[in-house]
């Protein structure tokens, strides 16, 4: 069940800028900085040898960032507190698919807070401008069955604040 707007604008679950953000089944989260990546990064599968990509800053100028085709790392303005007993994920706005544009997110597990990170995806062979702020994704929560037996406690956890 994914949990309507009322319900989403009294658990307090997104620290928003602005009541619009709130849609009838989700928040919209707004784009705060845009990175380039700058080198492989690596995967393992028990964090042993993860190496994360290291990143370089872009600048908006006069509040806007052009951006050619190409990955680029995400954060979201919007500090997220998921509860026990909810999951989230986060879905490009259909505003940014008719650009060419789309937006790559993992799921947001029982007890993650933090101001996330995402990957966005340039395909439009032209690029794309944004607007500093600009909505880009729409976050869903899905409640839970039940309360989860143990949370996130990952290293990603309260990243960005």
């Amino acid at each position: 069940m994914l949990l309507p707007k009322q319900q989403l604008e009294n658990a307090n679950v997104v620290e928003v800028i602005n009541s619009s953000q709130y849609q009838p089944s989700g928040v919209d989260i707004s784009l705060k900085e845009v990175y380039s990546f700058k080198n492989a990064g690596i995967i393992d599968f028990d964090n042993k040898d993860r190496k994360i990509s290291e990143v370089e800053p872009l600048s908006f100028e006069d509040d806007f960032v052009t951006l050619k085709p190409g990955a680029y790392k995400v954060i979201f303005n919007e500090y997220v507190r998921i509860p026990k007993d909810v999951a989230g994920l986060c879905l490009p706005r259909s505003s940014l698919l008719r650009c060419g544009v789309t937006l790559e997110c993992a799921v947001w597990d029982p007890g993650y807070e933090g101001r996330s990170e995402a990957l966005l995806l340039v395909k439009n062979e032209h690029g794309i401008k944004f607007k500093k702020d600009a909505k880009i994704g729409q976050m869903v929560f899905i409640k839970l069955a039940e309360a989860a037996n143990s949370v996130y406690g990952g290293v990603y956890k309260g990243e960005n604040k």
